[in-house]
């Protein structure tokens, strides 16, 4: 039986530490999907709206209240969906957009029908692309670029693995960009026990740090949903993750 495995891209892994979206990153998520596709059922949480606007809209970076970024990112996913759509067409994938907003998990019937649709699509042999409703809601754009999302749709949809993909290859006993003998933590057990290595830096595109990893990662927790921090900037990163060719940090899960 496959295993069903929420993967959520940031901005930062889709524009490859530029200020565009990358489409050999696009093609490499791609590349993974149809490799793991025997063995496992992918579903994409996907940031990068408002960096996939930004290559149209001529706005300064930084400083924009929250409704431009909301306007931003309307008009940047239905191109990010077009970027999507076209890149894995060219590798035989199918694609669906699912966008939800924090309270279509609040309702029971809501949550029913969110799993339902996720696992119809995953059934017709198509890759649900999930983002936050920016238009509605606000708490990505501030708060978590689609970490705590990724972790409730994991948990919704019972999945056996949420994989984030940052530009980190994991949790770190101190913040490797600042501290050059950061050690990488591998594997975590207790979340009470990692607090104090938590030291986040700004970045320009992606709103989500280490902070909003670990609030997903008490949520996979509850739910005995895994969940890994890994590097995504590296080609063929999923599949190197699974096969114990790289290094990351691993939340187990204490059902197990």
């Amino acid at each position: 039986m496959k295993k069903k495995l929420i993967l959520k891209i940031g901005s930062s892994t889709l524009t490859a530490g530029t200020d565009r979206i990358s489409y050999a990153k696009i093609e490499d998520l791609a590349r993974q999907i149809v490799a793991l596709k025997e063995s496992y059922q992918i579903v994409l949480v996907s940031s990068g709206a408002i960096a996939t606007a930004r290559q149209f809209v001529d706005l300064e970076k930084e400083g924009l209240p929250v409704d431009y970024k909301q306007a931003l990112a309307a008009i940047g996913q239905p191109k990010l969906m077009s970027i999507y759509d076209e890149v894995f067409r060219s590798f035989g994938l199918n694609v669906a957009q699912c966008l939800l907003v924090y309270r279509d998990f609040q309702n029971e019937n809501a949550r029913e029908n969110v799993k339902n649709t996720i696992d119809t699509l995953l059934g017709m042999g198509y890759t649900p692309i999930i983002n936050e409703n920016d238009t509605v809601s606000a708490d990505e754009i501030i708060f978590g670029d689609n970490d705590k999302l990724s972790a409730i749709v994991a948990a919704i949809t019972k999945a056996d693995l949420l994989v984030l993909a940052s530009d980190i290859n994991g949790l770190y006993d101190k913040n490797p960009n600042l501290h050059k003998d950061a050690q990488l933590i591998e594997r975590v057990e207790e979340l009470e026990d990692i607090s104090n290595f938590i030291e986040e830096i700004p970045s320009e595109l992606g709103t989500g740090g280490m902070t909003t990893k670990i609030e997903a990662a008490k949520i996979c927790r509850k739910y005995g949903v895994e969940m890994w921090i890994l590097n995504g900037s590296i080609n063929g990163f999923l599949q190197n993750a699974i096969e114990t060719k790289s290094g990351f940090t691993a939340f187990p899960n204490t059902r197990d």
